[in-house]
């Protein structure tokens, strides 16, 4: 029988329980922080935007692809999947757990790879950097956020992990499986174009050896054909719209536009998102130092190495910078580069002796999960919170109480913004939208923003309650009740 302990030191099997037993627990972790009540947060607009596509797809089974307000379809047809194993099958069936249950679980899946991606390093560098990833405030928050970037993250993290097996063989297999993750990253964001851009430029100057002999051509073509395979299943909607495919092309220029015009309203200094890591107070206290400090001191750590920790280094890094020199920002592109940093992180400390590095650590761990619980549990919706962008008022998920409350009839949104008003009105088909005040603005139940509110009361014919609604931060929406007859 193979003794587990020789001369002191830890062998099979015992090390292969201890690396399942640790691999299970991180992944535990990521799956209860990313899971757990995943309901009682307010459907952001964006959130809400995209659910109601989803239950537009589980109710008609098609999706048309648009360039200029919509981001990539793989959101909502992974996000079938929880729907029809939930047995929810149209849009007013759908609730918030079924949809954000896409995300979450594609976050866990982004722990599990990051895993993957970092264990050539050791076992340690590997379960500290998914540690790290799996209590990450921003990775948490937004894995429980209907919306693409965790996708897109899980996606890059695949074609890395897959691309870094066909590096080492060269198997058409592996090749097949990069080109896979490619097409699906592509056909989640746009943005997807700039995250492979880089990874090339990043892997031919980081010196990476160790490459199969075998014709790097062939295998190039076959990843080339099965991303592009991928792109236009999911564009063309499998199929049923061949004009996708041209939107698609066009939404990349939609994009650089968008990130670049500086005309969106969404436009922040170059260094809005290193702020979301260093200290700062907005009347609570924001700070990820502990965390920070180690992965910049492994990037530097990174570029004397050749390969993978220079690849990763480099890759990161110039992700970061083109994200910041663009105008357009948002805290959810943050995402993006918070894997690279966690195994740059990881790397660092894993070469302190374990007298200094077990209490950073631990330390590290402490203040992550703080600030996680806080950002993610305790304060979701605060506008306080860093990652609760533009976010809805905890007021929205009044409105069905106040649509099953009033009277029988139709209800009228009238309002130049309203979402995720549709999400939380799903129930009442009854219910129009217009963004100007008609001329007929009776109905049973009234929503209507604060500055129209005026003309909409005088030309009001019936009598009414008034009362208000908080949209989301600086934005008021006047609800009109009819009085029974």
């Amino acid at each position: 029988m193979t003794p587990t302990v020789v001369n002191g030191e830890l062998h099979e099997p015992a090390r292969a329980r201890l690396d399942a037993s640790l691999f299970l627990l991180v992944l535990l972790a990521a799956l209860g922080l990313r899971c757990y009540t995943l309901a009682p947060r307010p459907m952001h607009a964006d959130e809400a935007n995209q659910a109601v596509k989803l239950g537009q797809l589980l109710e008609q089974g098609r999706y048309v692809f648009d360039a200029a307000d919509h981001h990539g379809p793989t959101l909502y047809y992974f996000g079938l999947i929880p729907a029809w194993l939930r047995g929810q099958a149209t849009l007013a069936a759908l609730d918030e757990t079924t949809v954000r249950l896409t995300p979450a679980i594609a976050g866990v899946v982004a722990v599990a790879l990051l895993w993957l991606l970092v264990r050539p390093w050791g076992r340690w560098p590997a379960f500290l950097a998914a540690g790290l990833l799996a209590v990450s405030p921003a990775a948490v928050y937004y894995s429980r956020y209907f919306i693409q970037e965790t996708l897109l993250v899980t996606f890059t993290l695949g074609a890395l992990v897959v691309g870094q097996r066909w590096w080492r063989t060269g198997r058409l297999g592996w090749a097949a499986a990069t080109g896979v993750c490619l097409g699906l990253m592509l056909a989640t964001k746009a943005s997807a174009l700039v995250y492979a851009l880089v990874a090339v430029l990043a892997l031919a100057a980081s010196g990476a050896s160790g490459r199969s002999a075998r014709p790097l051509g062939a295998a190039a073509g076959t990843a080339l054909a099965f991303a592009l395979v991928v792109v236009g299943l999911f564009y063309s909607s499998f199929g049923r719209n061949p004009a996708g495919l041209s939107a698609a092309v066009h939404s990349i220029g939609l994009m650089t536009v968008k990130a670049t015009a500086g005309l969106t309203g969404h436009e922040k200094p170059w260094w809005y998102y290193a702020s979301l890591f260093v200290w700062h107070r907005n009347g609570l206290l924001w700070d990820q130092s502990l965390f920070l400090l180690p992965a910049l001191a492994g990037g530097v750590l990174a570029l004397r190495r050749r390969g993978l920790p220079r690849f990763l280094a480099l890759n990161t890094a110039v992700i970061a910078v083109i994200f910041s020199l663009a105008p357009y920002k948002t805290p959810w592109q943050v995402v993006g580069i918070i894997p690279g940093l966690c195994a740059l992180a990881a790397l660092a400390l894993t070469r302190l002796r374990w007298l200094v590095a077990a209490p950073l650590v631990l330390a590290m761990l402490l203040e992550l999960g703080w600030q996680m619980r806080r950002a993610v549990f305790s304060k979701p919706a605060d506008e306080r919170n860093p990652f609760a962008y533009v976010h809805s008022s905890p007021d929205v998920k009044k409105v069905p109480a106040i649509a099953a409350a009033a009277p029988a009839g139709a209800i009228k949104v009238i309002s130049a913004e309203y979402w995720p008003l549709p999400w939380y009105l799903r129930h009442r088909p009854d219910t129009g939208y217009w963004t100007e005040p008609p001329a007929d603005c009776d109905a049973a139940l009234i929503f209507v923003d604060a500055a129209q509110a005026g003309t909409v009361r005088e030309r009001l014919k019936g009598k009414y309650w008034e009362g208000f609604l908080g949209l989301r931060p600086g934005f008021m929406l006047v609800v009109f009740e009819q009085e029974d007859k």
